[in-house]
């Protein structure tokens, strides 16, 4: 099972890449087990030219797939549990706060690491919502906030999308 991959040739990596989450392309990583793969025609030119650097933040931070649901609790989304201010916990009450900030750091790396200009990522997700993510109580209820990765990741510069804005995402990769 995938839930990162490097690029390996010289050329590979002199090449703009996009880090992007690993459901997005198909890999089975998510919490049920399951993927959200999405089909559209840049993500399938970028993959055939090297460019993805594919991630389950999670995965990486030492969490299995299927596992059970996690949500940001606390005010301050993905920042604040990175400053020690929130946690992320499962529907059981599990503490995985140190799972999703270790699966953040390693993103930031393979973005650091590799020519990243730009992440996509799962929208919605405690990891990796670039916009909204759930309010903690499990009831399916939506607040502004980001992720623990996504939010690491713009704190050092980088710029997140997530599957719903390819076509913003499209138009800002082509200006760098």
């Amino acid at each position: 099972m995938i839930y990162f991959r490097y690029a390996y040739s010289k050329d590979e990596f002199m090449e703009k890449k996009i880090l992007i989450s690993a459901c997005l392309l198909g890999n089975k990583v998510r919490y049920d087990g399951g993927d959200c793969f999405c089909e559209h025609p840049i993500l399938i030119q970028w993959q055939r030219e090297n460019r993805l650097v594919v991630l389950c933040p999670e995965m990486a931070g030492g969490l299995p797939a299927p596992r059970p649901a996690c949500q940001i609790v606390g005010s301050g989304g993905g920042l604040a549990v990175l400053e020690g201010k929130a946690q992320v916990l499962s529907v059981e009450g599990k503490n995985a706060t140190a799972e999703y900030q270790q699966g953040a750091y390693k993103a930031l790396e393979l973005a650091q690491t590799h020519r990243v200009v730009m992440a996509i990522l799962k929208a919605r997700s405690p990891s990796c919502g670039n916009r909204q993510i759930y309010d903690g109580s499990f009831s399916k209820t939506l607040v502004s906030g980001m992720g623990v990765t996504a939010a690491l990741l713009t704190q050092h510069g980088f710029k997140v999308f997530n599957e719903e804005e390819l076509e913003d995402a499209i138009i800002f990769f082509d200006l760098q």
